[in-house]
């Protein structure tokens, strides 16, 4: 087990060992120290209305199958057999009565209690325990209707868990009817890191204006004046205690931050301008402003999401080295089917599995990582310098900030809570540690 935590990473964030994208034993480690104890998204509840669906997924490297009970509870428990360890359900998604392994036949309620044991009274000695082999369940909660689990029961609530944050999911979370996901997800693997890519969501619009030049100058709309990197960006990081972040570009009352086109930029700004009132009225000032922005974000430790885009992404690892990439389409609850069918498409062609900007991000990222193959170039510490010593605290809002967008400050946050997941032995300790970073 790596314990000398010192080296790998300084401990303002600025500067990373290459290790901490690459190393086979740090990777087990995260698996173990971080995803084992954080919370991860599920899916939302709109995507399993009925009693009896449900969706197939991943907490860290384990298996997990999310269904809504009989009595409408959403549960999630491990998609593993516990006769003989088969995946249980291998769809992705569906609506069943139960869960069946294909091995044995052994059946699993909805709840993930043993249900049915073929030829139990004839071949057993004694009644099984069904209590007991019941598939083994995470805790499970929701916020505004995006579901999360966690396998720690010493982990503190979501709610708490988020943190700062909630407040700044409600600029558009919150809205009247809420926001919702449209799936299945797009699932798409690439050869990287999968902290690389969620730093690259949490704040980094810096690489927006070069990496997706010649995207940009195709999509057009709002984020045209930064192609090329002609100009600092605007815009606010966000950092909050538990290493959620994002980045946010406010437009203005006359411009509309989008990079829809033709009827359906038309009906963007149409929403827009009908519900920014509303928003104002509800959340206030500053989260309306919020509201009406480009976003780039995530939350701590794989989930990515982009307002404006209107993308939602999962990170699932599949070792130091891959990472597999889930995309939903995020979208108001109350739009015009028309809007929300356009909104995905323009998701689609932008962070879909061949999306413009999808495929500038993946080069990128597997070029990080696989930079690394070297053992020399693996000694060369990387920088997340850029806006160090510009942190600051506003009364309007509840967490760290810093300016302009061009900034790292949500990167390096991310990072020291990476950092203290790592090297905490308990919930109490994470906290603790985490909250006298945040006043630092």
């Amino acid at each position: 087990m790596i314990t000398d935590f010192r080296r790998l990473l300084r401990a303002d964030g600025g500067t990373q060992n290459r290790e901490i994208y690459w190393n086979e034993d740090l990777y087990a480690q995260e698996l173990e120290q971080v995803f084992a104890r954080s919370w991860l998204f599920l899916t939302h509840e709109s995507l399993i209305p009925n009693p009896g669906d449900f969706i197939t997924t991943f907490m860290g490297e384990d298996r997990v199958i999310v269904s809504r009970g009989g009595d409408g509870v959403i549960r999630a428990f491990l998609n593993s057999c516990n006769h003989r360890g088969n995946i249980v359900c291998r769809a992705d998604s569906g609506n069943v009565r139960s869960f069946t392994c294909n091995y044995h036949g052994w059946v699993y309620g909805l709840n993930g209690d043993l249900a049915d044991v073929p030829l139990e009274k004839e071949i057993y000695t004694e009644p099984l325990d069904r209590k007991r082999l019941g598939l083994r369940q995470a805790r499970v909660e929701s916020y505004r209707g995006f579901v999360y689990g966690n396998f720690d029961p010493e982990a503190p609530s979501l709610l708490d868990y988020l943190g700062e944050m909630a407040w700044y999911f409600d600029s558009f979370m919150d809205v009247p009817g809420g926001a919702e996901l449209l799936g299945p997800p797009i699932k798409v693997r690439f050869k990287a890191n999968w902290k690389f890519f969620v730093e690259n969501f949490i704040g980094d619009f810096y690489h927006a204006g070069w990496t997706h030049a010649a995207a940009i100058k195709v999509i057009g709309g709002a984020l045209g004046m930064i192609q090329g990197n002609q100009a600092v960006a605007p815009g606010t990081q966000f950092a909050t205690t538990f290493g959620h972040g994002f980045n946010a570009s406010p437009g203005t009352d006359d411009l509309f931050p989008s990079i829809h086109q033709g009827r359906i930029a038309t009906m963007f700004e149409d929403w827009m301008r009908s519900r920014l009132p509303v928003v104002r009225d509800k959340l206030g000032t500053e989260r309306a402003r919020l509201y009406n922005a480009i976003w780039d974000g995530g939350m701590f430790p794989n989930t990515s999401f982009l307002r404006g885009i209107d993308t939602w992404k999962v990170r699932q690892p599949r070792g130091p080295r891959e990472v597999e990439v889930w995309t939903w389409t995020l979208v108001e609850s109350e739009m015009p089917e028309e809007l929300k069918r356009g909104i995905r498409h323009s998701n689609e062609k932008t962070f879909g599995a061949a999306g413009l900007l999808e495929g500038d991000d993946g080069e990128n990222m597997e070029g990080n990582t696989h930079s690394s193959d070297g053992v020399i170039t693996r000694q060369q510490p990387l920088n997340t310098e850029m806006g160090l010593g510009r942190e600051t605290f506003r009364d309007e809002y509840p967490s760290m900030i810093s300016e302009p967008a061009d900034n790292e400050a949500a990167h390096r946050n991310f990072l020291r809570m990476w950092k203290t997941m790592m090297t905490a032995k308990d919930w109490d300790e994470i906290i603790t540690r985490r909250r006298q970073d945040a006043r630092r």
